[in-house]
């Protein structure tokens, strides 16, 4: 068996592969700087390190993750807007996507700032987004218009649970095959 030198590592050699994990984890994930944090703590309170406290690793951790920010690897308004692009092309009410960027420990300005832009691109995104979702679970005006009127308090929990308030889901709920399929065609 061979034996493993261990080696003392010191604050530089941590700082550098603290680095080297966060830009690899960058690499793959693309994640808010929050979610890198949590990512380097998780990681680096398992090691034994000599000679250094917990305080000191989250020093050196926001060492590093003003550098990596400095330098445009982490970038949390980048991320809130392609964020919020992606869980629009999915469906997501706007109440989603700002509780999903809250999650994920972005600052209020940035989501008040994406929030306001997706707004300003469409004032009824919660309405398409709707529709999008009605389209996918094929409920409300997916359905055939024999079972609306059986399903429709399900449909509106549905449309609830996604996120969209009840002003919204009735509105969609309440379109007719007509509507719909003009709706559908233009999405």
């Amino acid at each position: 068996m061979i034996p493993i030198k261990n080696k003392k590592k010191s604050l530089e050699f941590t700082v550098d592969e603290m680095r080297n994990f966060s830009l690899i984890y960058i690499e793959k994930y693309a994640p808010s700087k929050q979610q890198l944090r949590t990512y380097l703590l998780k990681k680096y309170l398992k090691i034994k390190i000599p000679n250094i406290n917990k305080k000191n690793i989250s020093d050196l951790i926001d060492v590093v993750l003003e550098d990596l920010e400095n330098s445009k690897f982490v970038n949390d308004k980048f991320y809130s807007k392609s964020k919020a692009q992606s869980l629009i092309r999915r469906g997501s009410s706007i109440n989603k996507i700002r509780n999903y960027l809250i999650s994920k420990g972005i600052k209020d300005k940035h989501i008040s700032e994406t929030i306001d832009e997706i707004k300003e691109n469409n004032e009824d995104q919660d309405f398409f987004s709707a529709i999008k979702i009605c389209k996918k679970k094929r409920i409300g005006p997916a359905r055939a218009e024999s079972n609306r009127p059986l399903f429709y308090k399900k449909d509106i929990a549905v449309l609830a649970r996604a996120g969209f308030d009840f002003g919204i889901s009735r509105k969609v709920m309440d379109l007719t095959d007509d509507e719909y399929s003009k709706i559908i065609n233009l999405l």
